[in-house]
């Protein structure tokens, strides 16, 4: 089982029960008979595969499960039925595996956990715990996945049917001041309960005052928010309860309003860049907005907005930034 998205030299059979639980069965095909049997040529499939995150498999490994050959017909059902378009099929499959496969380093860490000396001691017993789990866990990632896709479509259908293909959108990012200190000083268990807490407190905030996480990378959350109003109100939250949480330290945050580019649940362009540009201008607990931002909230009377003038940042000449904080 491959263990991050990054591929490996080698993909390696099966070897132990826990494997062959986790992947439904013995392995018993070789790649072109995946292929042969699901109905696509040998490179559309492993082209998928490698798009997947997975490491090359030799032609006469045998590896594949019924369970691999089912996934490819569903992926060329779902593109010959134009739900996918062909030319981003290997895009979808990267996206889908990004997302997957960090779902799956956590869900093992937590197994792990649990299991203790047990899961490299006992392998039958783990594969027994696994196939018991498997189930549950595959039934509560259904009902996540259905309540944000409900989330996500309520929202797309609100909005008005002429705006333009590109959104416009606030893009926010909190950074955490003195990482790199933090990783140099930390214990590996005292550093993953910091950013264990970290994500806890974003992601709880950012979703209490309507906005969105993209993602989160180490120190750093990539959020959106449909307003300014809004995603104000997260940046200065967000700064207050970090003052709160003895364990974090201090964030930096920069706020850019304008349009992006949403593609596969990230966002691209100019926009994303200047929030990022303002996040490593700002100082310790405090809140950057660019002009787009601070003439939105201008006028608001719970914010308050003071102007720091042009600043020099890379590919942006003169970039503009205002400090906002909590009017009184």
């Amino acid at each position: 089982m491959c263990s991050s998205f990054e591929p490996h030299d080698d993909f390696v059979a099966p070897d132990h029960p826990v494997e062959r639980s986790l992947l439904g069965g013995e392995p018993r095909y070789r790649k072109s008979e995946v292929a042969r049997l699901a109905g696509v040529e040998l490179s559309r499939a492993e082209r998928l595969w490698q798009a997947m995150g997975f490491a090359h498999v030799s032609d006469e490994a045998v590896v594949f499960t019924d369970f691999d050959i089912a996934a490819l017909r569903t992926v060329v059902r779902l593109v010959s039925a134009e739900v996918i378009p062909p030319e981003l099929e290997t895009a979808v499959a990267r996206s889908l595996a990004q997302t997957m496969s960090r779902l799956a380093e956590w869900q093992m860490g937590l197994f792990k956990s649990v299991l203790g000396d047990s899961f490299t001691g006992d392998l039958e017993t783990t594969a027994q715990v696994a196939e018991a789990i498997l189930p549950v866990m595959e039934h509560l990632q259904d009902y996540v996945w259905r309540r944000h896709l409900s989330a996500i479509a309520a929202r797309e259908l609100n909005e008005d049917e002429n705006r333009a293909e590109e959104p416009t959108l606030v893009v926010g990012f909190a950074d955490i001041v003195g990482y790199t200190r933090l990783i140099r000083d930390y214990s590996e268990i005292e550093l993953a309960g910091l950013i264990d807490t970290f994500e806890e407190l974003v992601t709880g905030v950012i979703a209490e005052n309507h906005g969105r996480v993209v993602k989160t990378v180490g120190d750093e959350v990539l959020f959106v928010a449909d307003t300014a109003e809004d995603a104000g109100e997260i940046a200065l939250a967000l700064n207050e309860r970090v003052a709160e949480e003895p364990r974090l330290p201090p964030l930096r945050i920069g706020l850019a309003s304008g349009q992006v580019l949403a593609r596969f649940g990230d966002v691209y362009g100019s926009t994303v860049n200047i929030a990022s540009r303002l996040t490593t201008l700002a100082r310790p607990a405090s809140v950057l907005v660019d002009r787009e931002c601070a003439s939105e909230l201008r006028g608001l009377s719970r914010f308050e907005l003071i102007a720091l003038g042009p600043n020099k940042v890379s590919g942006f000449r003169g970039l503009e930034a205002w400090a906002l904080r909590r009017a009184g």
